[in-house]
């Protein structure tokens, strides 16, 4: 696939940050497989509704991770060098995280 500048920005991530990242997704991805086992084995509802309760904690904790690094870098860099816009990016992703 071409590098498109104009259509996807990206971010270059530390190392500690890419693993972080990744094991929380990880963590996440097997807490799935976990849940689609309990439909599949039957299991009882309020069971199965306290795994989607944790995993849906542990997504929001991703984005919180996902967002703080975010704002430190990305959205701060972004003022300094006078890119204005950045502020209505983040106010428009935050209110898509309240919905």
């Amino acid at each position: 696939m071409e590098n498109c500048n104009c259509c996807h920005k990206t971010k270059v991530r530390s190392e500690e940050e890419y693993k972080s990242l990744l094991n929380r997704l990880n963590r996440i991805e097997g807490q799935i497989r976990g849940i689609k086992g309990m439909v599949e084995k039957d299991a009882y509802c309020t069971d199965i509704i306290t795994q989607v309760a944790a995993a849906c904690a542990a997504l929001n904790a991703f984005n919180r991770e996902l967002l703080s690094a975010h704002i430190k870098t990305c959205v701060t860099d972004d003022i300094k060098a006078g890119k204005s816009e950045t502020i209505d990016d983040l106010l428009a992703t935050l209110q898509k995280l309240m919905k």
